[in-house]
């Protein structure tokens, strides 16, 4: 199933314009299943991945990626990319799928107009015949990673200048699966269903899409020494034994409406019953909580309508450690086994992030990169000294 691409061309010139960037528009394609995944035993300073692991042709390739990411793209994870192929074409060279924009072909499911602005050759017949030079590997690893490149530079720029809370890569890869109109036009860069034109089927495709991107990226990741946020190894659990299960919300959604105990503003009541359940948990564990402020460096921040806990284990400004930061693990772990009771939305501790989407990439979670907002190298900025808690309702 193929989402189709948002049509947006007078709103993209415009930001394109206003951001000074150049993007490589990415028109329908169709989503192939397969298998992704990274190679170990190669690294670019971002990830490594396990050669071993991978899929033949992707160990052929991984020259190809490894080199343009070191001399001409940087920024660009090769882990990524080698996932991104894998959820394209299963790295079928001569992958085809139709499409309202005349199809899409080769390992990244490139359309005839994309690949010819790459400076491919033109299709002489729809599909492309065997010969095309877009079904020969080489050629089009060489021009996909400029596409990829181009998309990822153009979401990082817009990234930076909305400070919507997505990696950049991801906003690479909903641009691919679904045009990047829907990265430029959601409130957060992944759509939900009703905005940026996106409806619930839209949805889906993108969440399963970058799910399996993922997936593929744990499973073919080169085991790292030090598994963690930069602040050190991430436990492989957390005591929980003796913490109480917690009363599960089960009111409506409501908003900014509950008095916030921990500042003069205000909570949803699903915040306030969860700080609630919290604090009953694990009382004096909590050195402080900070829920309801104003974050006008942070557009998207959930404090602002009520929806966030900033929930400390030891004094703010400081990196945790002994029993402050063994309770700060408990405390991620508990709200993180009970995410659905709590309306959880997301957690972010110790450098990681989690939602219930990202599964463990690497550690606990996955790396939390400060959304081009914050230092995340700061006890606050990476999130080391407080527990940040968002909030679905």
């Amino acid at each position: 199933m193929r989402v189709p691409h948002l049509v947006l061309a007078v709103c993209v010139v415009a930001l394109a314009a206003f951001l000074a960037i150049q993007f490589v528009f990415v028109l329908p394609f169709m989503v192939r299943n397969g298998n992704q995944g990274a190679v170990a035993g190669a690294t670019t300073g971002q990830a490594t991945f396990d050669i071993t692991k991978i899929p033949p042709l992707a160990r052929e390739m991984a020259p190809i990626i490894t080199s343009f990411v070191a001399t001409d793209c940087p920024e660009l994870n090769p882990l990524r990319v080698i996932a991104e192929v894998q959820a394209e074409s299963g790295w079928r060279p001569t992958a085809w799928s139709n499409d309202s924009n005349g199809g899409a072909a080769g390992l990244l499911q490139i359309n005839q107009a994309n690949w010819k602005n790459l400076g491919g050759q033109a299709w002489a017949s729809v599909p492309p015949p065997s010969g095309a030079d877009i079904f020969d590997p080489a050629i089009h690893m060489r021009l996909g990673l400029k596409f990829l490149c181009s998309n990822l530079r153009g979401m990082t720029a817009h990234i930076k200048q909305t400070r919507k809370p997505l990696d950049p890569h991801d906003a690479m890869s909903v641009c691919h699966i679904a045009g990047c109109g829907r990265v430029l036009l959601s409130r957060t860069g992944i759509p939900q269903s009703g905005e940026a034109g996106c409806g619930d089927t839209c949805v889906s495709l993108i969440r399963r899409y970058l799910d399996n991107i993922r997936k593929y990226e744990r499973d073919w990741a080169a085991a790292e020494t030090a598994p963690a946020g930069d602040g050190g190894p991430v436990p492989g659990g957390a005591d929980l034994a003796g913490l109480p299960a917690p009363v599960p919300y089960t009111g409506p959604p409501t908003g900014c409406v509950v008095d916030d105990p921990t500042t003069a503003g205000c909570l949803t009541a699903a915040t306030a019953h969860a700080l609630e359940q919290i604090r009953s948990a694990f009382g004096p564990q909590i050195a402080s909580v900070t829920c309801y402020g104003a974050r006008p460096e942070t557009p998207f921040s959930d404090h602002p309508t009520g929806k966030a806990c900033d929930v400390f284990p030891d004094r703010f400004g400081v990196f945790p450690v002994g029993e402050r930061l063994a309770a700060g693990w408990r405390m991620a772990s508990w709200t993180r086994a009970y995410a659905g009771p709590l309306k959880i939305r997301y957690i972010i501790w110790q450098g990681r992030y989690w939602d219930p989407t990202t599964g463990d990439q690497g550690g606990w979670g996955e790396k939390y990169t400060g959304a081009g907002v914050y230092d995340v190298s700061n006890p606050t900025g990476g999130h080391y000294d407080h527990l940040h808690i968002s909030f679905t309702a």
